[in-house]
């Protein structure tokens, strides 16, 4: 349990929040939402001792730990893989340590003996028997595979280590947990069996994160991080989200009586709890949502991006044609032998176990980089745009954001220029700033704008919610839902699959799986993994 009294965090004059009152309880789990800047990591930090707050206090529970996903990829590279997640227990490692070091001394006294065998006692209390076996099944559940166990930090790869650094954070089944953007750099697979931990976890955890499917999966709880207050809702993101859309629109309605607005928040929790009690995603939960409520419900003061994907021609029956394709990266297959068809109106998401293959096809048919065999075509009505995965060439100049959007526009005007880019949340001085110093969001909705110049009728997306906020992220799923055209697509977003995706393609070195599906009957069907299997190998 975590008790926050009267918490306030301030930087100078800037108040970020203030006369915070929590408690968050065990077996509950709390999704930590607001605006970019609103203070979700920094009350993350407080919680965990790393910021001192400007007045109020943080209580644990008597005798409880707390454990923390570590953001320092270098810390631990002196130290074996299994050591790293041992030591997130700290009080086992300490008494793993001390008595290691008296029965390794040559000289073993009586008093040795005796703090050997009270150190021993301490050890069964804690399971220690156990530990090594617990932290290599939580490595693997993360797919660190066991040779890597006993290697160095500092020889593993920088995605590796998220999921060690993961594995040591959820070691030892803490009283209470903090987690900052856990499913950063992990596949759908892995995502998935840690939504599949965090329901069946009996303590306290906070997390924060943007991807909404996980924050539905594992959240009890939202916290809201808006007006310079937290405000506590029982319900997840989705309960979030749509209760302040429909505040925002009885807003907008100022004659609706104050009996109708009641009559219609009633229903709209009746209809969600209901929709919750169906839901895949709640129904294997231990700690369900016996009901849910809303108080002094409101509008968001968040601001969401107008995104608008216009095609200028309606796209042929002939779409894209991938013939025989094969592409071989530093040794590794990708995909060999590749053929399928587009259909029109065909929404596919393109997946594998490795996420090179997607990239790679991304490239090959947007003209980028050369297969090693086979062909593509593309139908004579069909106008492409694309959104690569690393976008770091198209900022490599001094231009500002109007100069830069300029380049792509027909119309150069500044009055559109600057309508298009206010439209994506770029307003006053900030049309100067030099697009080489912006952050990753903010190249990410350049880019977006770049597409909606194109008004191209297909569309071809290498994971497009990369250091996308929560606002832009729903925005741009809205906008991919009703768009009247193709579109090829890769991404880590779990509802942005489900809710965009009318087809499945899964690329592996030995052939694909092309399924006319949805996302989540895709993953659940025992045929398409027992396919899976045999072209993995």
């Amino acid at each position: 349990m975590i008790t926050v009294s009267g918490l306030d965090i301030r930087f100078g004059k800037r108040i970020l929040f203030q006369d915070v009152n929590l408690k968050l309880t065990s077996g509950n789990c709390y999704g930590i939402i607001g605006a970019n800047g609103a203070g979700k990591s920094t009350f993350l930090k407080a919680i965990s001792g790393e910021l001192e707050p400007t007045r109020g206090s943080i209580m644990l529970g008597p005798g409880e730990r707390l454990s923390v996903l570590s953001q320092d990829h270098f810390a631990f590279d002196e130290l074996t893989v299994l050591d790293t997640v041992l030591m997130g227990h700290t009080t086992l490692w300490e008494v793993m340590s001390e008595k290691n070091a008296i029965y390794a001394k040559e000289n073993f006294t009586d008093a040795d003996g005796i703090r050997a065998s009270e150190l021993e006692e301490k050890f069964a209390e804690m399971e220690g028997w156990n530990a090594e076996s617990d932290a290599a099944a939580l490595l693997s559940g993360l797919g660190i595979k066991e040779d890597l166990h006993y290697r160095m930090m500092k020889d593993l790869s920088g995605k590796q280590k998220v999921r060690v650094l993961l594995a040591r954070a959820l070691f030892g089944k803490p009283d209470n947990l903090l987690l900052d953007e856990p499913t950063n750099d992990l596949d759908l697979d892995t995502v998935s069996w840690l939504e599949n931990y965090l329901s069946n976890f009996e303590h306290t955890v906070l997390v924060v994160s943007h991807d909404r499917h996980f924050l539905d999966s594992v959240s009890t709880h939202t916290v809201d991080i808006d007006f310079g207050k937290l405000k506590l809702f029982a319900g997840n993101y989705s309960f979030w989200y749509e209760s302040s859309q429909l505040a925002l629109r009885q807003q907008q309605q100022q004659n609706k009586k104050a009996e109708d607005k009641k009559k219609e928040l009633e229903e709209f929790i009746r209809r969600f709890s209901a929709n919750v009690a169906k839901s895949k995603q709640t129904t294997s939960r231990k700690k369900m949502i016996e009901k849910l409520n809303i108080e002094e419900i409101e509008p968001s003061s968040r601001r969401y991006p107008g995104i608008i994907f216009t095609p200028s021609r309606e796209p042929g029956n002939q779409i894209l044609e991938v013939s025989g394709l094969t592409k071989t990266v530093e040794g590794d297959v990708l995909f060999r032998d590749l053929n399928f068809n587009v259909e029109k109106d065909d929404k596919i998401v393109f997946i594998s176990r490795d996420p090179r293959a997607m990239t790679a096809l991304f490239q090959i048919i947007n003209g980028e980089e050369q297969p090693d065999e086979g062909s593509f075509k593309w139908g004579q009505t069909i106008t492409t745009a694309y959104l690569p995965l690393d976008n770091a060439k198209f900022f490599n100049s001094d231009y500002n954001l109007l100069e830069w959007l300029g380049q792509f526009a027909k119309d150069t005007n500044d009055v559109f220029i600057k309508g298009f880019l206010g439209r994506m949340l770029f307003t006053g001085e900030e049309l100067l700033k030099k697009v080489s110093v912006l952050s990753g969001g903010e190249k990410m909705r350049c880019m977006i704008s770049r597409m909606m110049l194109k008004d191209a009728n297909t569309m071809i997306l290498d994971t497009p919610t990369n250091h996308l906020d929560l606002e832009s992220i729903q925005a741009f799923n809205n906008t991919l839902i009703n768009f009247k055209g193709n579109i090829l697509f890769s991404s880590h977003d779990h509802e942005f699959i489900q809710t965009v995706a009318n087809r499945v393609i899964e690329l592996t070195p030995n052939g694909i799986i092309d399924k006319i599906t949805e996302y989540d009957d895709y993953i659940t069907d025992a045929r398409v993994a027992e396919q899976r299997e045999k072209l993995y190998g």
